[in-house]
């Protein structure tokens, strides 16, 4: 059986891809377990910079979970919830992961496609995107784990929209509405994504993970302490902010670190 996730690194980016091609990436409840473990993996590798996550082959990101195995592994409430549990803290961990994230769509992006798309700090889309959760159709809704991080990326009024409509929005609809960050021809999607991550790994990578800390943080309702307003300044005492400082004022490319 081939590898659900497969995980691939060139210099300082990483490449996530969803491979279930035949099923359009289908995404398994075993496909979830690995997902998880290999963005853990990730996440702990200081050398990286960014993340691009894709699905495999060129007609889906992910067409949502592979249903045809709810009847053994999500047939009732206490399967769905430990099912759901798996989901969550795969998606979790790629909204906690240190390194920014890229979503390239082509394809079908709906239901679990979806939540991962959402998870991602950038979604960059070819013209055949296709994004929504008919979970309508399904007759359960999403749980909590799985509607925070749609809500946290589109609000309110557009998750509604697309739950209670089960509206499968094209991709010039979905960048209208805020759900991608840009079209590109489908024939571009690869280059644009890369180009974007690199931009992405030529920036300092302690400024980037400490960005995205931040938004995190700032997500959540309960109120900042005082320790952690210190901690958004103390990046300034790191290397790679006088090296920044340094090769604006020289007018050159800087050289960070990491440290």
């Amino acid at each position: 059986m081939p590898d659900l996730i497969l995980t691939s690194v060139d210099g300082n980016i990483a490449t996530l891809t969803l491979n279930n091609p035949e099923r359009r990436n289908a995404l398994t409840l075993a496909a979830w377990r690995d997902l998880l473990q290999a963005v853990r993996a990730l996440d702990a590798d200081d050398d990286l910079r960014c993340i691009i996550i894709r699905g495999a082959g060129d007609e889906a990101f992910a067409a949502g979970a592979d249903i045809s195995e709810f009847p053994d592994v999500r047939s009732n409430a206490a399967q769905a919830r430990d099912y759901g549990e798996v989901v969550a803290a795969a998606l979790d961990a790629l909204v906690q992961c240190r390194h920014p994230t890229i979503a390239m769509v082509l394809g079908a992006c709906t239901g679990g496609g979806f939540e991962i798309a959402c998870c991602c700090d950038i979604r960059i889309s070819g013209q055949s995107g296709r994004f929504g959760v008919p979970i309508n159709r399904l007759g359960h809704a999403f749980a909590f784990p799985e509607l925070l991080p749609a809500l946290a990326a589109f609000g309110r009024g557009l998750v509604l929209e697309l739950l209670l409509e089960g509206r499968i929005l094209d991709a010039d609809e979905a960048e209208r509405r805020g759900l991608v960050n840009r079209v590109v021809p489908d024939t571009d999607v690869v280059a644009e994504t890369r180009v974007a991550a690199e931009r992405i790994a030529a920036g300092a990578p302690l400024a980037a993970r400490a960005t995205k800390k931040n938004i995190n943080r700032l997500a959540d309702a309960a109120a900042l302490t005082s320790e952690e307003i210190e901690q958004s300044y103390v990046l300034c005492d790191s290397e790679d902010y006088a090296e920044g400082v340094r090769a604006f004022l020289e007018k050159r490319k800087p050289k960070f670190q990491g440290r």
